[in-house]
C-alpha cells in the first residue's frame, strides 16, 4: 500500500487531469487565464505521465499529444503575455507611450493570427479528445491502484515512486548544467535554458512533495521565485526583439518615432540588467537546491534498478 498520508499515482494524475479539463470551456471562449492554466496543467501532466507505469504505447501517445498541446497553446500565450506587458508598461508612465502603441499594434495583429491558427490546428474538439484519452488512462490507473492495494501490502515502496525520484534527480542535474553554462554573464539564450530547466525541476519537486509529504515548500518557493524573475526577463527580451523589428521596419524617416523606439529599447535593456542582477543574487540558493535534489537518495528500502520503469527525458 501507499504510505500513510501519501497519495496514490491515480490521485496525483486525477488532480492534474481535472485542472486541465476544467479550463477547456473557457479556452474555447478565448479566456487568457484559462489558456494559461490549461498550458500549465498540460506541463504538469507531462511531468507525471512517464512514471505512471502505463503501457509503453499509451505513455508515448499521451506524452506526444500533451507536448503538442503545450506547444500550440504556448505560441498564443507568449503573445498574450506581450500584450499584457505592453499595457503594464504603458500604465507605468515610465516608457515611451507612442513607441509602445506602435509595438502593441504589431503584436495584436500577430496574436489575432496566432489565435486563428490555434483554432484551426487545435480546435476545442481536439483538446476534448486529449482530455478523454487522459480520462481513460486515469480510470485504468484508479482500477489498478484499487486492485494492487492488498498485493502491494508487503512492499514498502512502489516502483513508480523511485522512477519519479530518478526523474527529479535528472531534472536537478539539468539545472546544474544550465546554471553552469549560463555563468555570470548576461546571455539571454543561456538564461532562458536555466528558466526552462527550473520549471521542469519545480514541477517534479511538486510531485515529490505530494508523494513523500516532505519539507520541500521552502525549495519550491525559491524555485518559483527564480522562475518568475527569469520569466519576466524572458518576456522583456521578447518584447525587446519586437521593438527592434518595429524600429527596423520604419518605411519613412521619422526622427521622433525612431527616438521613441530607441528610448524604449534602452529602458527595457536597463530592466533586463536589473533582473539579471536579481537572478545572480539568488543563484547560490538555486545551486544548493539542485545539488541536494541531484544527489542519489539513500533509502534502506531502495528498489533495485531493474524494476524501475523507463522514464523518458524528453520535455
Amino acid at each position: 500500500m501507499s504510505p500513510v498520508g501519501s497519495p496514490r499515482r491515480s490521485g496525483l494524475f486525477r488532480k492534474r487531469l481535472d485542472a486541465f479539463a476544467r479550463e477547456l470551456p473557457r479556452v474555447e471562449d478565448g479566456n487568457l487565464e484559462a489558456l494559461h492554466h490549461a498550458r500549465v496543467a498540460s506541463r504538469r501532466l507531462r511531468e507525471l505521465v512517464p512514471v505512471l507505469e502505463l503501457d509503453g504505447e499509451t505513455t508515448r501517445k499521451l506524452s506526444r499529444r500533451l507536448r503538442r498541446v503545450t506547444r500550440r497553446l504556448g505560441t498564443v500565450r507568449e503573445l498574450d503575455v506581450l500584450m499584457l506587458l505592453i499595457e503594464e508598461l504603458r500604465r507605468s508612465g515610465r516608457y515611451a507611450a507612442s513607441a509602445l502603441e506602435q509595438v502593441g499594434r504589431k503584436v495584436a495583429r500577430a496574436r489575432a493570427a496566432a489565435r486563428e491558427r490555434l483554432a484551426a490546428k487545435l480546435p476545442i474538439a481536439k483538446l476534448e479528445r486529449v482530455a478523454h484519452e487522459l480520462e481513460r488512462a486515469a480510470k485504468r490507473l484508479e482500477s489498478a491502484d484499487v486492485k494492487s492495494g492488498r498485493a502491494d501490502a508487503g512492499r514498502p515502496r512502489q516502483a513508480w515512486r523511485f522512477a519519479l525520484e530518478a526523474r527529479l534527480a535528472r531534472r536537478a542535474v539539468a539545472v546544474q548544467g544550465a546554471v553552469e553554462v549560463a555563468g555570470s554573464m548576461y546571455v539571454p539564450e543561456y538564461l532562458h535554458d536555466v528558466r526552462i530547466a527550473l520549471k521542469k525541476l519545480r514541477y517534479g519537486a511538486e510531485l515529490l512533495r505530494e508523494t513523500r509529504r516532505d519539507r520541500t515548500s521552502a525549495d519550491l518557493k525559491v524555485l518559483k521565485s527564480a522562475q518568475d524573475v527569469l520569466g519576466r526577463l524572458h518576456d522583456l527580451e521578447v518584447l525587446l526583439e519586437w521593438v527592434r523589428q518595429v524600429q527596423a521596419s520604419l518605411s519613412t524617416p521619422d526622427l521622433t518615432a525612431w527616438r521613441d523606439l530607441g528610448s524604449l529599447t534602452h529602458a527595457i535593456e536597463d530592466d533586463c540588467r536589473v533582473l539579471h542582477a536579481r537572478y545572480m543574487r539568488g543563484r547560490t540558493k538555486l545551486i544548493a537546491i539542485a545539488d541536494r535534489l541531484a544527489a542519489p537518495a539513500q533509502h534502506k528500502d531502495r528498489a533495485p534498478s531493474d524494476i524501475l520503469p523507463r522514464v523518458s527525458s524528453r520535455a
